[in-house]
């Protein structure tokens, strides 16, 4: 009755909620994010032709866009204060890949749609072009954006400079 909805579900589950998750930086938002994409292409389920990974995608990263458009940004309170980085090696590539991750973060929902999918899921531009829907040239333009927000980005910045040191 569901022409391989399960399967396809439980072989790709996983991958959606990692993609999802760097979309969003939040499990529990990845998880519902995948669950409301889920939803919607099962309901489409018989309409969608051939591979239906773009389809899935690119509901995944709508839905992420309209739910950032109407997320508030502001200060969430902490319990505890966080600790300070230690200053070994291991914590020191955690730091980076916090400070990596939090440019993302400062990238619109677009740009860093297209960073994900192109350097995190190893999509080809046009694949991409295709799940975000947009041209192939609206794409690279997000991605040389993004680029160059990351290339500025002081904490990157400094993150390089420390590599270059060691």
């Amino acid at each position: 009755m569901d022409d391989g909805f399960a399967e396809y579900v439980a072989q790709r589950h996983l991958r959606l909620c990692r993609m999802a998750y760097l979309l969003a930086r939040d499990w529990g938002t990845a998880e519902d994010l995948v669950q409301t994409a889920l939803a919607k292409a099962w309901v489409a389920w018989r309409r969608i032709e051939g591979n239906p990974d773009p389809y899935v995608y690119r509901i995944i990263v709508n839905t992420h866009a309209s739910w950032w458009r109407r997320r508030w940004r502001g200060e969430i309170p902490a319990e505890t204060i966080p600790e300070a980085a230690d200053p070994r090696d291991a914590a020191t590539e955690v730091a980076d890949q916090a400070a990596l991750w939090s440019a993302i973060g400062a990238l619109s929902p677009r740009q860093r749609a297209v960073i994900v999918l192109h350097y995190y899921e190893g999509r080809t531009l046009a694949q991409v072009a295709d799940i975000v829907g947009c041209s192939l040239g609206a794409v690279k333009t997000q991605l040389s954006r993004a680029l160059g927000r990351l290339r500025v980005d002081p904490d990157i910045q400094t993150m390089t400079m420390g590599r270059a040191q060691r």
